[in-house]
């Protein structure tokens, strides 16, 4: 059995906008992340999705409700909250301006320093990036890579019990969560590329891979 899953990141918030950490922590959207969940919606307003989903995260939670509302397909127009999806534990780097957890962070690595967030993915991986911030929180808060690829399969394997074959379904997401899952689907090239605000990625989920169909794509209509 094969689902059709629509993974779209929340519209910005003012915390993307300062460029802090965000996380597990909540900042509410800007009126540029308001319009990204319109744009994603008029962008998918043809697809019918069999099931709506965000994370418990407001941001997630909001951006799918705008989105929702320009569906022209019979979608449902309320979306159900999956904590499974939520964003990465930044733990004690939360809320930091993330140039400064950066500096923070490079303090514990042993393979070299990192520009940016980015940079430290693409030169250490999806999962060697999450363990060390885990191993960099004094506070033991963070979330370490298998904490949270455990969760988000949790996730899926939801997905999957409680949807038929051929389902389209919608994810309102976050950025790490969507850039992991394509990692752990065989694309770490594409998850050292930060996700659009409001960016579409489509994957055929089945119980055993996923096939990733589209990535980040904030200009395509769908049909």
């Amino acid at each position: 059995m094969t689902i059709q899953l629509y993974l779209v990141r929340h519209g910005q918030t003012y915390f993307n906008l300062t460029r802090r950490l965000q996380g597990h922590s909540d900042a509410p959207l800007t009126a540029a992340g308001i319009e990204h969940g319109h744009d994603a919606g008029r962008r998918l307003a043809k697809i019918h999705f069999a099931g709506t989903y965000s994370s418990d995260l407001t941001r997630a939670i909001h951006t799918a409700k705008y989105l929702l509302s320009e569906n022209q397909a019979g979608s449902p127009t309320w979306p159900q909250q999956l904590p499974d999806f939520r964003e990465e534990n930044f733990g004690s780097f939360e809320g930091i301006d993330s140039q400064v957890s950066m500096t923070q962070i490079n303090a514990f690595s042993d393979e070299g320093l990192y520009n940016d967030y980015s940079d430290m993915i693409q030169k250490r991986g999806m999962p060697g990036s999450m363990d060390l911030i885990a191993k960099a929180d004094p506070y033991n808060l963070a979330e370490d890579y298998n904490a949270f690829i455990t969760r988000v399969k949790k996730g899926f394997s939801y997905l999957l019990e409680h949807h038929e074959d051929g389902d389209n379904v919608l994810v309102v997401a976050h950025g790490t969560t969507i850039r992991a899952i394509v990692d752990y689907f065989g694309h770490p090239e594409m998850a050292g590329s930060s996700i659009y605000n409001g960016a579409v990625t489509k994957i055929a989920l089945s119980e055993d891979r996923g096939e990733v169909e589209v990535f980040n794509d904030n200009q395509t209509t769908f049909e």
